[in-house]
């Protein structure tokens, strides 16, 4: 059993990489926080290092998704943190054998990576928040997005951090020359993102702007004031048409309203509808509107849909990953005897199938909705299905002025990176942002505040490597994990049998 002494090294050292994350930012403390989880597992034995994980996931997990409790209670804040933590506690298993071969610091990194990969994918299409990634949208290793994506950048922290413990593990046993070659080697990693190049959409220029209206009121109520969100939205698009009018802001090629903009359905409630096409036909452009409606049968649909000024509504994308415990109930009755809660979402909602790949004027625009920024594939798909600009439509005001939006704004700035496009974030409540293809925030509202943000873009139709490339690096780091967890342990067989034989 480990000492107690270690548990608690190992519960500060999650809490540590914590503050690598938004709000906080302080990016160097990611590869400095897995430095110390690997000299805490290395050398260990598996059961060992498998509470020295749970420690470190606990540590990690439960302040950084602190805000999925804010309004539910804290039971299915800690059950998320612990599902997430599981993928740790198997790391943590693996680390120490794993750490007894030749080259260890690079197994170990690959090994974090399949850990991630895991967690993006199982249970229920998985959670990708927390990976290493996206502590570095301030950082050099941000650029590597655009080789390998965010696994990439997970694997160079991870890789950074590996070779820092080597260092120090290697200084304590006074060899002086592989501490300075693994700690210049850690140097290497960090600083080598300086020389990566980043993409410069050299496309038309078209002008955007993002609506902001705001909600009445924080938490999942946000929307219980009939019409009011949509009514914000509205009219705020109106007062920008004002402004447009009147000489102060340059007439937009396109709008982009946020996720549940029209929190009423427009396509069965006239009402509704015959607000946003005034809104609409005032601005006298496409608006990309996002709206909550009826169906298919009992369920709902989470969609963002084209309003043209003429022609009415047209094309639309519907959300392909629907939040479980958030936007459907999965297993309800079970789920049920846990929490009451589940009853907040009193109907499940539908997934879609399709990349949400739809011409917004002249813009050909890639729309992931809210937490799917998060997921590699679907925000990928967008860019190889055409898309020339990124838009992530949110609505944050279920997590108040939590630390949510700052982190998924993280995450957008690392797509902008991975795919050479400029990226849109438009909320209901805050954070809005223009992203550049850099991963630059070239503007951004505040939280809870009516805002518009009006901007010039530069479309793009290149491909980075990262894009053309998708989850092969990914896949190749798993492969490489499960290669070297499998030479370690029919090396440890061989062993455990030749000492049998020497009895």
């Amino acid at each position: 059993m480990p000492s107690v002494a270690r548990l608690l090294a190992a519960f500060l050292a999650g809490a540590a990489l914590v503050l690598a994350f938004p709000p906080f930012d302080v990016w160097p403390l990611a590869p400095l926080a897995f430095a110390g989880l690997v000299l805490l597992v290395r050398r260990s034995r598996p059961a060992v290092g498998a509470l020295i994980g749970l420690a470190f996931g606990v540590g990690f997990f439960l302040p950084l998704l602190h805000w999925s409790g804010t309004y539910v209670g804290a039971l299915p804040w800690i059950l998320l943190a612990l599902s997430q933590t599981v993928p740790v506690v198997v790391f943590g298993a693996l680390a120490g054998p794993v750490a007894r071969l030749p080259g260890w610091p690079v197994w170990i990194a690959a090994l974090w990576v399949a850990q991630e990969a895991v967690r993006s994918r199982v249970p229920f299409g998985g959670f990708p928040w927390g990976r290493l990634a996206f502590s570095q949208s301030d950082a050099p290793l941000l650029r590597l997005a655009s080789l390998g994506g965010a696994p990439l950048v997970s694997f160079a922290v991870a890789l950074a951090g590996a070779l820092l413990a080597y260092a120090v593990t290697a200084s304590a046993a006074r060899r002086t020359v592989p501490a300075a070659v693994a700690a210049a080697a850690c140097f290497v990693v960090v600083a080598g993102g300086f020389v990566v190049p980043v993409s410069d959409p050299a496309g038309r220029s078209v002008r955007i702007a993002i609506v902001q209206g705001n909600v009445p009121r924080l938490g999942l109520d946000f929307n219980a004031q009939r019409q009011a969100v949509l009514r914000n939205h509205a009219f705020a698009t109106v007062e920008l048409s004002d402004q447009v009018r009147a000489g102060k802001v340059r007439q937009p090629d396109l709008v982009i309203w946020p996720e549940n903009s029209s929190d009423i359905d427009p396509f069965t409630d006239p009402s509704a509808r015959a607000l946003i096409d005034a809104a609409v036909r005032a601005i006298g452009v496409p608006v990309l509107v996002g709206a909550v409606l009826d169906g298919p049968g009992r369920k709902v649909t989470n969609a963002a849909v084209v309003w043209d000024p003429h022609n009415g509504p047209g094309e639309r994308y519907v959300k392909r990953h629907p939040v479980p415990f958030g936007e459907y109930i999965p297993l309800r009755q079970i789920s049920r005897r846990f929490s009451d809660k589940v009853d907040l979402v009193g109907r499940d909602m539908y997934s879609g199938d399709r990349p949400g790949v739809l011409d917004v004027g002249p813009a050909r625009v890639g729309d992931v909705i809210c937490f799917e920024v998060a997921y590699d594939g679907i925000v990928r798909d967008t860019v190889t299905h055409g898309a020339q600009v990124l838009v992530v439509q949110t609505n944050n005001a279920t997590f108040g002025r939590s630390a949510e939006s700052a982190q998924q704004l993280a995450m957008g700035r690392i797509r902008a990176v991975e795919h050479g496009r400029s990226v849109l974030v438009s909320a209901t409540s805050g954070i809005s942002a223009v992203i550049g293809a850099d991963g630059h925030v070239v503007d951004q509202s505040g939280v809870f505040t009516k805002d518009l943000l009006v901007e010039s873009i530069a479309l793009s139709n290149t491909r980075t490597l990262a894009t053309r490339v998708g989850t092969l690096p990914e896949w190749l780091l798993i492969v490489a994990a499960l290669v070297t967890v499998s030479t370690r342990f029919v090396q440890a067989g061989r062993d455990r049998k030749r000492r049998g034989s020497l009895k």
